[in-house]
């Protein structure tokens, strides 16, 4: 039998807009997975069918064997939460995360209040008024909050988007941190690439309301199916296999492109020389423009100042290969 989330073929519509367009995805059992892509991709949607907030046009979910579709929000045993927290203000600390406890007794939801709060380094907060947290403490009180009932699937939507980048940084460990602990599996969605690669076991790029690849993190970088997901993973420009050579390229040939990484071009005194189209200074370093054979615009970082024509060299490290 097969275990955990299985979407099957997912539709979702709004009049005449496909926001979802057949989309099939899993979940297995204490993994997570994140929904990657730009605004109206179909992210926030698909998430929102699975919870069952939004109604299928076409397809199925189901989770262990059991199709779930038309089982009532309350009564499928997923959690979302959200990226505002939507935290209860006139409650404490300790009673939003144990709003969903009250069928327990006194001493058993003090207990489980006490154990997700350590979990989320929060010890001690549970008497606060949430009013007086930051940011980044609402938002573990808001994890800690959903993890209370042990939902079997949690689904998080943009779950750090309203927090500055450092603190984005540092609570995605915490978030990845509290699943793994808990063993809950994640359905994550996000804009940010960053965030997909540091938190999600498998990482499923939309675009239009299509999914375009589904794949490990180490895999998705390496190996993106298209030029469409390497483009928006950050790659370009995209050489012919000829251009590249030129530029030191010796990997694979054929019906490809070369598609250059953020640090797929180096400065390289051995290398071919390209003139300067523009140069920025940046942090420590200077931000170059060139163009290379083929006429492709394309950028790299140097430590000095270049002059009118710098040499460089495709580094393989940095590159992927795509079907044209």
């Amino acid at each position: 039998m097969v275990t955990g989330l299985v979407v099957t073929d997912a539709v979702v519509r709004y009049g005449p807009v496909t926001a979802v367009d057949r989309v099939s995805l899993t979940v297995a059992p204490g993994e997570i997975v994140a929904l990657l892509g730009a605004s109206g991709s179909g992210k926030s949607s698909l998430l929102r069918a699975v919870t069952g907030l939004e109604p299928l046009a076409g397809g199925a979910v189901s989770w262990d064997g059991e199709d779930v579709t038309a089982v009532p929000v309350h009564a499928r045993g997923f959690v979302m939460m959200f990226q505002d927290g939507q935290l209860f203000p006139h409650l404490s600390v300790a009673g939003n995360v144990g709003y969903s406890l009250h069928r327990l007794d006194r001493a058993s939801r003090d207990r489980r209040v006490e154990e997700l709060l350590d979990l989320v380094g929060l010890a001690g907060y549970g008497p606060r008024p949430v009013t007086a947290l930051s940011g980044g403490q609402a938002q573990r009180v808001a994890l800690a909050r959903s993890l209370a009932p042990q939902p079997r699937l949690l689904m998080l939507d943009e779950p750090l988007s309203s927090l500055d980048r450092g603190l984005r940084e540092r609570l995605v460990g915490v978030l990845e941190a509290t699943l793994r602990a808990t063993g809950t599996p994640g359905l994550y969605v996000t804009h940010d690439q960053d965030e997909a690669f540091a938190i999600a076991d498998r990482i499923a790029v939309l675009s239009a309301g299509r999914l375009l690849q589904v794949a490990d993190p180490a895999t998705l970088w390496k190996h993106p199916a298209d030029a469409e997901v390497a483009g928006f993973l950050g790659y370009g420009p995209f050489l012919a296999v000829s251009d590249a050579r030129a530029l030191g390229w010796s990997g694979d040939d054929g019906d490809v492109a070369v598609a250059i990484g953020p640090e797929g071009l180096v400065e390289d005194p051995a290398g071919t020389s390209v003139p300067v189209v523009a140069a920025r200074a940046g942090r420590g370093r200077y931000e170059v423009d060139v163009r290379l054979p083929g006429g492709a615009l394309a950028g790299l970082g140097t430590p000095s100042a270049p002059g009118p024509q710098v040499s460089v060299r495709i580094d393989p490290a940095g590159c992927a290969v795509v079907p044209r």
